[in-house]
């Protein structure tokens, strides 16, 4: 069972591979295979049929945006840079837009800006490094709360999320950006 003093604690997952991605079909047939028939049953979630629709359901209750592609192959970012204006604070490794985006206090960081060639040694790192954030940040940021019942350090990320990510990454900006530089030059 995962717990924190005796807090549950519930990952969800959602997404879906490229028809041609073998590996991503496999492991999303792992963490179905872990939700029913392992102890993680009930706190490990995979929901099928990812769309738009169960995105917006996800963004809008979700507390932690877990973001952990393989160096240096993120895309923009779109998945984190939403969740910001619901209170969600991201998780990721420094690659994309989190590389530029994070503070330091405006959610968390999987590891350092580094990256092995070796792709089996740094899904290794990034594996412990997550375990690493997940158990000594995220988890104790969460369920340490005041005797009024309120998690202040996580309450403080949220606000400097809000205040150093909402504005600068967002669709509008970015479509704003990219008008101006690839389509307004010619």
């Amino acid at each position: 069972m995962v717990k924190d003093s005796g807090r549950p604690i519930q990952f969800v997952f959602a997404g879906k591979a490229h028809p041609r991605d073998d590996h991503g079909k496999a492991f999303i047939q792992k963490v179905i295979h872990l939700s029913k028939f392992s102890e993680l049953k009930g706190h490990l979630v995979f929901i099928e049929n990812y769309d738009i629709h169960v995105a917006r359901q996800m963004v809008s209750g979700c507390d932690v945006w877990l973001n952990n592609p393989r160096r240096p192959l993120e895309a923009s970012g779109t998945s984190g840079m939403k969740t910001t204006a619901h209170g969600c604070l991201n998780m990721s490794i420094m690659d994309g837009w989190w590389r530029e985006g994070y503070n330091g206090s405006n959610g968390f960081s999987i590891g350092q800006d580094s990256h092995s060639e070796d792709v089996h040694e740094q899904d290794r790192v990034d594996s412990e490094n997550l375990y690493n954030v997940l158990t000594r940040e995220v988890i104790p940021s969460y369920f340490n709360r005041g005797a009024d019942g309120i998690p202040r350090e996580w309450i403080s990320k949220i606000r400097e999320s809000w205040s150093t990510l909402a504005a600068e990454y967002s669709t509008w900006r970015m479509v704003q950006e990219y008008t101006k530089k690839y389509y307004l030059t010619r």
